[in-house]
């Protein structure tokens, strides 16, 4: 009989983000504004500075989710600093946030 391989379980902090009225925009307004949110996201120092171990990036159509494994802090200050490049670069680029625990 074999031996049972030992399942371990992992928390995951998920923000995850959508455009707001995105299905309102023309196609080109559309992907401008997903490129312009997926640059601000790439430019944080939560998920520049994290490795493929410590966070999962997940498109989500009209925006993206971000699974961070570490702690509870890390989506929060990843969201902070997003929203303050929005509200600097982009004030029309509006974005909605919800965080979630999944395991």
């Amino acid at each position: 009989m074999a031996a049972e391989q030992e399942t371990q379980m992992e928390i995951g902090h998920v923000p995850s983000s959508t455009l707001v009225s995105y299905s309102k925009l023309l196609i080109e307004e559309q992907k401008e504004r997903l490129g312009q949110l997926t640059k601000i996201v790439l430019g944080t120092a939560q998920v520049r500075d994290s490795t493929d171990e410590q966070l999962v990036r997940l498109p989500t159509g009209d925006g993206m989710a971000l699974v961070f494994r570490h702690s509870a802090e890390e989506p929060a200050r990843c969201a902070l600093e997003i929203a303050e490049a929005l509200k600097a670069s982009i004030p029309r680029l509006r974005c909605g946030w919800e965080f979630t625990a999944d395991r």
